[in-house]
């Protein structure tokens, strides 16, 4: 049954919902890859569910099966196949991970960024990301906030400013913040980034 449901309701529901396509999904097997499914809820409320999003408007929501386990060739695997997903340059998203995290699924900033791509957990919420250290989850959600930053901040520079400092502080400034972190940051991963791109 599908249909809009008042806020509290649908906070209710919601879990329970997730709860039973997540058990549908282990029940019936899974394929390779295939530890998130994704979700929307419509205009008119409606709920719908995936494990193949195509379109921006999906969020992931992931299985009890999430794993920290992966090597470096599969966490490229993911990068990938979300890169292409979102409409964004792997080697662009690479080099934010590699900067963020060096490939450690479990990374914990001090300020309490996680995973491999550094979610921070308001933006995590923001993301529909409920299992942070979830390499494929944590991966399709960074991809998706990076893509959307793009699309905010046409310059890749200030995109990656807006990935470290926040969008607001970018706006603040009308680009680069006067962070040295946050300097320091942009140069790095534009570093990686030409460097992988040079590797085609």
């Amino acid at each position: 049954m599908a249909g809009r449901f008042p806020d509290a309701a649908r906070a209710r529901c919601l879990p329970l919902l997730l709860a039973a396509c997540l058990l549908t999904i282990a029940l019936c097997g899974e394929a390779p890859f295939a530890g998130t499914i994704y979700y929307y809820e419509d205009a008119n409320g409606v709920l719908h569910f995936t494990d193949l999003p195509d379109s921006k408007s999906y969020r992931p929501v992931t299985s009890a099966k999430a794993s920290a386990r992966i090597s470096r060739d599969g966490i490229l695997s993911l990068v990938e196949r979300y890169s292409n997903s979102y409409g964004v340059d792997p080697h662009l998203a690479q080099a934010v991970l590699e900067v963020e995290s060096d490939y450690r699924p479990n990374a914990v900033s001090d300020k309490g960024a996680q995973g491999l791509m550094q979610i921070m957990p308001e933006t995590q919420k923001d993301l529909g990301l409920q299992r942070p250290f979830d390499p494929e989850a944590n991966i399709a959600a960074g991809v998706c906030y990076l893509d959307q930053l793009l699309q905010r901040f046409p310059e890749v520079e200030f995109a990656l400013a807006a990935y470290n400092a926040g969008p607001g502080t970018v706006d603040a400034y009308d680009g680069i913040p006067p962070y040295p972190e946050t300097q320091r940051y942009v140069r790095k991963v534009l570093d990686l980034y030409a460097a992988y791109k040079s590797e085609k």
